[in-house]
C-alpha cells in the first residue's frame, strides 16, 4: 500500500460530504476519485473536495486505477450490488450500514470479498466513536455490574419528505429500522450479544413504507427496550443499567460527545470530544486494517455484520417489514 490510501467515493450525497470532510483531516487519506450517476454531481462534488478524478458512472470508477478503495454512500437497495462490483473489481470496500437489505446479500457480499481477498467492512461508524468505546472499557472492567437492562432510541421527522426520497420509497429499501433502528440494534448486540427471543412491532405508511418500530430483547438476565421512528422525534440517549450503576451515552447517543457515569448516589459527566464530523475513527480502523493486510477488522468483523443482519431480518420477520425488490 502506497504512503497515502486513495479514497474514491460512491454517490455523492449529504453522507458522503460529511466523510468527505473527515477524510480531509487525516494526513495519509487522499481523496483520489469520486462517482455518481450524473456527472455534473461528480464534478462539482471533485472540485469541492479536490479530487483528481470524476465519473458519471460507478463502473468507470471501478475499472480504473485510480483509487485503492470505494467508500459507498448510496441508497440501501443499490449498496450489495455496487460493493460486489468494486470487489469483483480489486478495490477494497467501506459501504455504509446497513451493509445488505437481508442475510442473504450480507452473504454474498462476505463470500465475494473472501473470492477476491479484498478488505470490505461495514460503515458501522458508531462501533469506533470515542465515548461508545469507553462505556465498553467501563463495563469489561465491572464498573457497573452485570447489564440487566438497556435502552437506546433513535428517531426524527421524516414524513415532510417526498415519497420518492430514500426515506418514504420503498424500492429504496425505505423506513426507520434499516436507517436508523440499525443503531439501537446495534448497541444491544455490542453490549449483551445474541438475544433469546425478539419481540417487535411496527406502524406503516399508506403506501407500506415502516414509520416506527419498538424492539424488545429477551437475555437470560437482561432486557433491551429498543425504538425507531420517522413519525416524531425522540430523547435518542442510551442508558446502560447494572447491577451496581448505571452508564449514559448522551444525545445523540450514536455520536456521543461524552457518557455519564451513575454510582453509588453520585453522578460523573465526561466530556469526549469528537474530530470533525465523527467518521474519523471509522476511517483510522481502516486505514490500519490496510496497512496491516487485514482483509477485515477485529472490531467490526464480517460475522457482526452478519449477526447484525440476522437480528434485522428477525425483527423485520415479526414486525411484518417487507420490500417489494425481494420477493
Amino acid at each position: 500500500m502506497e504512503s497515502k490510501i486513495k479514497w474514491g467515493i460512491i454517490g455523492p450525497g449529504n453522507i458522503a460530504r460529511k466523510f468527505a470532510s473527515d477524510l480531509q483531516l487525516i494526513e495519509k487519506a487522499q481523496i483520489s476519485a469520486v462517482a455518481s450517476r450524473s456527472l455534473d454531481k461528480a464534478k462539482s462534488f471533485a472540485d469541492e473536495y479536490r479530487a483528481e478524478h470524476a465519473y458519471g458512472s460507478y463502473d468507470e470508477l471501478f475499472s480504473s486505477d485510480t483509487t485503492d478503495i470505494v467508500y459507498i454512500a448510496t441508497p440501501h437497495n443499490f449498496h450489495k450490488d455496487l460493493a460486489i462490483k468494486a470487489m469483483q473489481a480489486g478495490k477494497h470496500v467501506l459501504c455504509e450500514k446497513p451493509l445488505g437489505v437481508n442475510r442473504a446479500e450480507v452473504e454474498e457480499l462476505v463470500k465475494t470479498a473472501k473470492q477476491n481477498k479484498v478488505f470490505m467492512m461495514e460503515g458501522l461508524w458508531s462501533r469506533f466513536n470515542p465515548s461508545i468505546q469507553k462505556v465498553i472499557q467501563l463495563i469489561e472492567q465491572g464498573a457497573i455490574g452485570e447489564i440487566s437492562y438497556l435502552h437506546a432510541d433513535f428517531a426524527f421527522y421524516g414524513l415532510d419528505r417526498d415519497e420518492d426520497s430514500r426515506v418514504l420509497n420503498l424500492n429504496l429499501a425505505s423506513g426507520s429500522l434499516l436507517d436508523i433502528g440499525i443503531y439501537p440494534v446495534f448497541l444491544a448486540y455490542l453490549l449483551l450479544g445474541m438475544p433469546d427471543e425478539i419481540s417487535a412491532h411496527s406502524n406503516f405508511h399508506s403506501n407500506g413504507t415502516e414509520l416506527q418500530t419498538s424492539m424488545i430483547f429477551q437475555y437470560s438476565d437482561a432486557q433491551a427496550v429498543l425504538y425507531s421512528g420517522i413519525t416524531s422525534t425522540s430523547k435518542m440517549d442510551a442508558e446502560i443499567s447494572g447491577t451496581k450503576g448505571e452508564l449514559f451515552l448522551e444525545p445523540r447517543w450514536h455520536e456521543a460527545r461524552g457518557y455519564s457515569l451513575v454510582k453509588d448516589g453520585e453522578t460523573q459527566n465526561f466530556a469526549l470530544p469528537v474530530l470533525g464530523n465523527g467518521f474519523v475513527y471509522e476511517i483510522e480502523e481502516v486505514h490500519k486494517c490496510l496497512n496491516s493486510n487485514k482483509l477485515e477488522s477485529d472490531l467490526w468483523s464480517h460475522q457482526n455484520s452478519l449477526d447484525l443482519v440476522e437480528l434485522l431480518d428477525a425483527i423485520r420477520e415479526k414486525a411484518g417489514i417487507r420490500f417489494p425488490f425481494e420477493i
